[in-house]
Formats: structure tokens, C-alpha cells, sequence
């Protein structure tokens, strides 16, 4: 271990206990509130939209820009924190939120709320990775356990809350407060967080000779590729001229980034640390975290609001049973951590979750929250054990020194898999739509005996309130249409759990490959 990472270690691990658990605890709040503010928006953006004149094709990109921005940084702050040191990195991310923040709840028009939105994910996202080194500093053994345990569940279900506190807000307040909410704990982590988080030193002499090319390649890439996934489903991926330049330059640049990271002498990100299964495997499981999340956090409130109907409001009342299970299951999967292998605690959870997925699967477009309680609560259950040993598992292999740089990845690798696994799902939405639409429609014809008999009653029932027969056929044919669809819509939405239920099981087949944790 060299000296300087000698030395962060000591003095995270001399601080006095209680020091450390408020400190972790502050850090732990900006990671939740640049979580959480991923899908805050997700089920607010018709009054967002509506609020600044703006159409949606404009107004999926308030939540589209902080994605690309947020996932640029995430890798980069590794190397920012070496710089700058952990807590004034922290600290500077935290402010930077917190003014973004002010300015998106000020946003005068489309425009300016995109590039606000984009400059607060590009501000908040490095306080995501800081706060799982730092728990790897600060706590040892049994402790570190927990702190794992408090970050999986923190990561897992921030978001998967961000539609439920979006919706209450816009509903009983509006759509400026879902910004406004982040002042008051924006301004207390930037103060707080300097006066108690001192596990390191800055080190600004890693600016000369910094891979500044790496830099600038990696940023093209990754906001390429989330450019890519976003807007893929809706343009029909590369049969669009734009997403398939995207396409290709995010393919070249991450090339490039690859081979010239590690020739470098002064890398950004550890690649190397690939070398090591454990964390190669970790990282695989937190993509699969990721798609499981995020995915599922796209699809539930898409499918209430399309097929049901259901409001803002409404929707995050729906989807809250999951957060609810989670959060109770964390004392739970804690005393576990404790006394059982944390291999088999995260194969139970990846099986839990693809349980989750197969209980979704007998959807119908009768479905609310009640139907999804018991699916939701499995999903719930299964996040915190999937989330939580990942962590364990995957930061612990590695040493102190290269944990910076490493947690990057793995934290990268999480927001990859929810942007791959929504443009996924988004995809599978629209070709099986039409698949399961053009199966139905070869049904729905005279030689059925229950679909004349449909189209005759609508028709005379049309006819009996004063409507032309022409007018009335017309009607009863856009219906039956309009039934089909919806019916159609439904069986997609089952295959993309299915589909996401299919690689959870072989993610579960993967674990025994992992090394045996060392017993603290």
C-alpha cells in the first residue's frame, strides 16, 4: 500500500465511532437526494412539460440530460477525489446540487431546464461512489457489514421511491418543489460533510500529466451510448441517421478509451482491476442490479399510467409497497450478513428477484395495486439482498488503494444496466406490441361468433341513442381496435418481465464463481 493510502486508511479508521456514523449518515442523505432525483421527475413530466409549453419529444429530456450527465461523472470521480480529496469533492458536488436544483424550480423555459438538469446530474453524480469508499475507509468487520447493507438499500431504493415522492409532490404542491425539496439537505451536506469526513488529502499534482485525453474520450463515449439508449426505442435505433452516428462514435471512443487506460501511466479509471474474477463478476451483478431497478421502475408506472390510467399520484402510491418491504427487510439481511456466506445471500437474491419477475408475468390490464403488492414486495426483498452483498463482495476483494478508481466502475456499471435495460424494455414494448397486436387482429374477424356479436350489440346500442349506423359501425369497429391494443400492450409488458426474469436466473448461476469472502 503506498503512503498516502496508508494514510487515508488511518485516519478514517482513528476517528472516534460516533464521528464516523454521522458522517457516513450525511454522506449517505447526498447519495440518496442524487438518487432519487433520477426518477423524481419520471412521473411529473406532463406537468413539467405542460408548466414550460413544451411537447413531449422536449420534456423527456429533463430526465434524458441528467442521465448522460450523471453517468459521465460517476467514473470520473475516482480520480476527482484523488485531486481534490474525498470531502471537498463531496462538498463541492453537494453545492453544486443544491444551486442546480434552485435554478431547475426557476427554469423559465424548456431549454434552460434542460441544461440546469444536465449541470445538476453532472454536479451531483460524483457523490454516489464517494460514499462507498468512504464506508470502506471508515468501517471494518461486522460494522462494514452494515454500512454495506445501509448503502444497498440506500442505492436500490432511492429510485425506485423517485416516483412515489414526485408524484405526491406534483400533487400536492407542484412541479417546482420536486427541486426546491433539495436546498435545505444540499446546504447541510455542504457544510457538514468538510467538517467531518476527513479520511484523505487532496493531491493536485495528479493534474500534471493527467490522462486528459482519456477524459475527453470517455465523456463522448458514455454520453454517446446514453444518447443512444434513451432516444433508440422511440426512432427505431439505426435506422435513424442520428443514432446510428451515436452509435458509432460511443463504440469508437470507448475503444480508444479502453486501449490508451491501459497504457497510461496516470489512468482515470482501473481497468486492471478487471484482472481480479471477484470483481469482474461484482461488476456483472450490479449491471444486473441496475437493469432489475431501473428497468422495473420503468415499467410498473408505464404500465399504470397507459393501461390503467392512473395519475401521478396514483402511480407512486402503486409502485411504494416495494421501498416499503425493502426498507424492513434491512435489519433482516443484516444479521444474516453476519452468520451466512454473502455468496448465497446474493444468489438468493438474484433468484428473488427473478421470482419477482415471474409473479409479474400473469399480468392483465385488470392489474393495480393490489395485484402488484405481493410482486412488488418480492422485488422489494430481493433488491436489498441482490444490491447489498454486491457491494460487499465486490469492493472488499480490492485494497484500499484501489478503491477510488474501482468504485467508478462498479458504480458505472449499475447506471448502465438501468439505461441498457430501459432502452431494452422500451423496445420490447413496441416490436411485441405490434407482434401481439397483429396476432389478435387475425382473430378478430366475421368468422368469430363472439366478435360479431360484440360489434352487433355496440353498434345497436349506438343506434338506440340516436347515432347513424355508419357513424355507429365506425365507433364499435375503433373500439374493438382500441381493446386489441390494449390487450396487446398488456402481453408486452409480460414479456419484458419475462425477459428480465431470464437473466436473473443466469446471473444466479454465476455467483458460486466468486471468490469465498474472507471472514472479518
Amino acid at each position: 500500500m503506498s503512503s498516502t493510502g496508508a494514510a487515508s486508511l488511518l485516519q478514517g479508521v482513528s476517528m472516534p465511532v460516533s464521528q464516523k456514523v454521522f458522517a457516513f449518515a450525511s454522506m449517505c442523505v447526498g447519495m440518496f437526494i442524487a438518487l432519487i432525483d433520477i426518477q423524481i421527475v419520471s412521473a411529473s413530466l406532463r406537468d413539467i412539460g405542460g408548466g414550460l409549453s413544451a411537447g413531449d419529444d422536449e420534456t423527456v429530456w429533463v430526465q434524458t440530460s441528467y442521465l448522460i450527465a450523471e453517468i459521465i461523472i460517476i467514473p470520473l470521480s475516482g480520480w476527482l477525489a484523488r485531486v481534490m480529496s474525498t470531502r471537498w469533492l463531496f462538498a463541492a458536488s453537494a453545492a453544486g446540487f443544491t444551486v442546480m436544483s434552485l435554478l431547475c424550480g426557476w427554469a423559465w423555459n424548456i431549454q434552460s431546464m434542460i441544461a440546469f438538469r444536465a449541470l445538476q446530474g453532472l454536479a451531483g453524480g460524483s457523490m454516489i461512489p464517494l460514499v462507498f469508499t468512504t464506508a470502506f475507509a471508515f468501517f471494518q468487520g461486522k460494522q462494514r457489514v452494515i454500512a454495506a447493507a445501509t448503502i444497498g438499500g440506500l442505492a436500490s431504493l432511492a429510485p425506485t421511491l423517485g416516483p412515489t415522492v414526485g408524484g405526491w409532490i406534483t400533487e400536492n404542491f407542484n412541479w417546482h418543489w420536486l427541486f426546491f425539496i433539495n436546498i435545505l439537505p444540499g446546504i447541510y451536506i455542504t457544510i457538514a460533510v468538510p467538517l467531518l469526513v476527513k479520511i484523505d488529502t487532496s493531491d493536485t499534482s495528479l493534474l500534471r500529466g493527467a490522462d486528459y485525453l482519456s477524459i475527453l474520450l470517455l465523456a463522448v463515449s458514455l454520453g454517446c451510448l446514453e444518447y443512444t439508449l434513451e432516444e433508440g426505442p422511440r426512432w427505431g435505433w439505426f435506422d435513424d441517421t442520428t443514432l446510428a452516428t451515436t452509435g458509432w462514435i460511443a463504440l469508437l471512443c470507448g475503444i480508444a478509451f479502453i486501449v490508451r487506460t491501459l497504457r497510461h501511466a496516470q489512468p482515470v479509471m482501473d481497468l486492471r482491476a478487471l484482472q481480479d474474477r471477484t470483481f469482474t463478476l461484482g461488476c456483472y451483478f450490479s449491471f444486473m442490479a441496475g437493469v432489475g431497478i431501473f428497468a422495473t421502475i420503468y415499467l410498473t408506472p408505464l404500465f399504470l399510467g397507459t393501461v390503467r390510467g392512473y395519475s401521478a399520484l396514483e402511480i407512486g402510491l402503486a409502485v411504494f409497497s416495494t421501498g416499503l418491504f425493502q426498507v424492513l427487510s434491512i435489519p433482516f439481511y443484516a444479521w444474516l450478513a453476519n452468520h451466512v456466506d454473502l455468496r448465497w445471500l446474493l444468489m438468493a437474491g438474484l433468484l428473488g428477484f427473478a421470482v419477482s419477475m415471474y409473479s409479474f408475468i400473469p399480468l392483465t390490464h385488470e392489474w393495480g395495486a393490489q395485484e402488484l403488492l405481493l410482486p412488488q414486495a418480492f422485488r422489494g426483498l430481493a433488491q436489498q439482498f441482490a444490491v447489498a452483498p454486491t457491494v460487499t463482495l465486490t469492493l472488499g476483494s480490492l485494497p484500499p488503494t484501489r478503491l477510488k478508481l474501482a468504485s467508478g466502475l462498479f458504480n458505472l456499471m449499475r447506471n448502465l444496466g438501468g439505461a441498457i435495460g430501459i432502452a431494452l424494455c422500451g423496445t420490447v414494448l413496441n416490436d411485441r406490441t405490434n407482434f401481439h397486436y397483429s396476432r389478435l387482429a387475425d382473430h378478430l374477424n366475421n368468422a368469430s361468433l363472439p366478435v360479431t356479436d360484440f360489434i352487433q350489440n355496440s353498434t345497436n346500442r349506438l343506434m338506440s341513442q340516436g347515432v347513424s349506423p355508419e357513424i355507429a359501425n365506425s365507433a364499435t369497429l375503433k373500439n374493438l381496435s382500441a381493446l386489441a391494443l390494449r390487450e396487446a400492450r398488456t402481453q408486452a409488458f409480460s414479456d419484458a418481465f419475462w425477459l428480465i426474469m431470464l437473466g436473473f436466473l443466469i446471473a444466479a448461476l454465476l455467483v458460486p464463481f466468486m471468490k469465498k469472502p474472507q471472514i472479518p
